[in-house]
């Protein structure tokens, strides 16, 4: 049961390493679903004050990730439809241009919906660019914070196995 358990932790660590990047997959989430199960595991060698820190930091990750895109968008004055446009333009850059699609999916998602809004193409480019930024930003934290806890799952493993 217990390889089973460190087997699951160490998927769900990269799943949600993977995740942090894949719009489809609750990348943090995951994570710290891997470290939690490395709890039930004896020999495992994680804190209560580790598990709580890393609660903390899913609950900010979280946040941040649906609130910055559109905070930045919103510093520049974009419309919901640049938001919207930018979300859309995730998912079809996901689906149908992976990987780059990925990438330039939101940033041509929000020009386009700041173009339906009935704005210049420099303000669009201003507001896709901005919206990009929100997502450049939230990405690179939930790839750190999916890092760290894969980290942590691994070191854990390694120890459980040499104890």
């Amino acid at each position: 049961m217990e390889t089973l358990l460190i087997i699951l932790a160490i998927v769900f660590g990269i799943v949600g390493l993977a995740g942090s990047v894949l719009p489809v997959l609750p990348g943090p989430p995951m994570s710290f679903g891997g470290l939690l199960l490395l709890l039930l595991c004896e020999g495992a060698h994680i804190g209560s004050t580790s598990i709580w820190i890393a609660a903390i930091f899913l609950a900010i990750v979280s946040i941040l990730d649906y609130v910055a895109p559109i905070w930045f968008t919103n510093l520049c004055g974009g419309s919901k439809q640049s938001t919207r446009g930018s979300m859309i333009g995730m998912l079809v850059g996901l689906f149908v241009f992976p990987p780059w699609g990925l990438i330039i999916g939101p940033f041509v998602g929000a020009f386009l919906g700041e173009i339906v809004a009935h704005n210049t193409t420099g303000k669009a480019f201003k507001v896709a660019m901005m919206s990009f930024l929100g997502f450049v930003l939230t990405t690179g934290v939930k790839l750190v914070y999916g890092g760290v806890i894969l980290f942590m799952i691994i070191r854990n493993v390694i120890q459980i196995a040499f104890s």
